[in-house]
């Protein structure tokens, strides 16, 4: 194979390609293989792209989250996309140590300054009184030549109430215009509509349905694409998910938790109350159904007595649990928490909402210390966020369940990499060796 293209389409599951919503990915499949995808924990975009793309576990690649906490700052940051954050090789940087192989890769979390040589990124530039809609690129200008030809990429549609399938749409028209002028040896692309639809409706829902059927039909455009080039019998094609959706029914307030007992401290500031790092004795950075707890010292027995009496929360990894799933590095909390496979951890440490911050009622991924999926919902009174955490009908994280199939993602390939277990499972941090073995 001189060509591998890789897609991410977030929330597959190998149950939607044997309902026969997917008839273009069944193709692909038809000479390959097909498998449940075994993530790593924890089941996260940021992290899981990290273990996919390094073939290596958040204990060595160090993404322990969407977000990270710098204990010498007191700072909690998500969604950051520095490359430099990734302490691993990933593909590109393999390559490029063995061959003159050409990479590209669009929209995957922590690429900004990545070692390939193609690279989008979204990276908004705030400005005093507006926001610009602008996209990292390498090489320098690559994001002009896209926006020339298929428009502004619009962020709206990439995140917050009104997200949409016309994300991935844009993207795969990037990917498209990719492969015909660059023609890169390897292409990662990430499709991420069906998330959207997944946290707002739940697993089951319509919504779902409808946008898995454009996921495939936007495959389907890429493997054509691949084939009017005449390159089509000579690439290999992988589609993947990151990891699967439970069902949830709630929120768990971790932080207030830790408030009520006092364990979290916060400061007023013009009336809004914020949460203190540097004098709390625990906190909770919230990321879907997974929480780290970071804590001073002398408090990690309180904290966890806490937690294991926190209805919502279904275990707690000590270091020891944290070295059994692979994520026992310094970046993680002191404790992680895991929460109910119905419920989520929200990031909320307010008793009145007057004194929530404000970016609470803003699509504001940068400041939140944690992750919000209320964020795709908006209140048409206010015009602005809610605080309604029942209206997230899907979530995701926890540790994958192979007696169960619980938090198994989805793996095919158009050939057979040998990696599918008599289980009838895949270990994602096996794919890229074999990626890179293949060419």
């Amino acid at each position: 194979m001189n060509y591998s293209i890789l897609l991410d389409v977030v929330g597959l599951e190998q149950k939607h390609l044997d309902s026969g919503l997917l008839p273009n990915i069944a193709k692909v499949t038809e000479n390959g293989e097909v498998a449940r995808l075994e993530p790593t924990f924890p089941a996260v975009t940021s992290t899981v792209q990290s273990s996919i793309l390094s073939g290596k576990y958040p204990r060595e690649h160090g993404i322990i989250a969407n977000g990270l906490y710098d204990r010498s700052t007191f700072n909690v940051s998500f969604w950051e996309q520095s490359s430099s954050l990734v302490q691993a090789q990933r593909v590109w940087d393999r390559v490029k140590q063995k061959s003159t192989k050409k990479t590209a890769v669009l929209f995957w979390q922590n690429t900004m300054y990545a070692n390939s040589d193609i690279v989008v990124t979204p990276r908004p530039i705030h400005l005093d009184d507006k926001m610009v809609m602008w996209c990292y690129s390498k090489p320098v200008g690559y994001y002009e030549k896209l926006k020339e030809k298929f428009g502004e990429f619009n962020l709206t549609s990439y995140w917050g109430p009104l997200a949409s399938h016309k994300s991935s749409e844009w993207i795969a028209s990037a990917a498209e215009y990719t492969i015909e002028s660059e023609r890169p040896n390897f292409l990662f692309v990430y499709i991420p509509h069906v998330d959207y639809s997944a946290q707002r409706f739940g697993r089951g829902g319509v919504q779902v349905r409808d946008d898995l059927k454009k996921a495939d039909e936007i495959v389907g455009r890429l493997v054509q694409k691949a084939t009017t080039l005449g390159i089509g019998d000579k690439t290999q094609f992988i589609i993947l998910s990151e990891y699967a959706f439970n069902d949830v029914n709630g929120a768990v307030p971790l932080n207030l938790v830790l408030r009520d007992a006092g364990l979290l401290s916060i400061r007023t500031i013009q009336e809004k109350e914020y949460l203190d790092f540097e004098y709390s004795k625990a906190f909770a950075m919230a990321d879907h159904q997974v929480a780290h707890i970071y804590i001073k010292n002398g408090y990690e027995k309180e904290t966890r007595s806490l937690l294991e009496t926190t209805a919502g929360v279904d275990m707690i990894l000590d270091s020891n649990g944290k070295k059994d799933m692979a994520v026992d590095h310094e970046r993680t909390g002191e404790l992680i928490a895991v929460a109910a496979k119905d419920k989520w951890f929200s990031y909320y440490w307010w008793y009145d909402e007057a004194k929530a911050p404000e970016f609470a009622r803003k699509v504001d991924i940068h400041r939140k210390p944690g992750y919000d999926p209320v964020e795709l919902f908006i209140d048409p009174k206010t015009k602005s966020i809610p605080f309604d955490t029942s209206l997230v009908k899907a979530s995701h994280g926890r540790p994958f369940d192979s007696q169960t199939g619980e938090g198994l993602a989805f793996y095919a390939s158009s050939k057979k990499q040998g990696i599918v277990a008599e289980s009838g499972s895949a270990r994602c941090v096996d794919i890229i060796k074999c990626l890179i073995d293949a060419q």
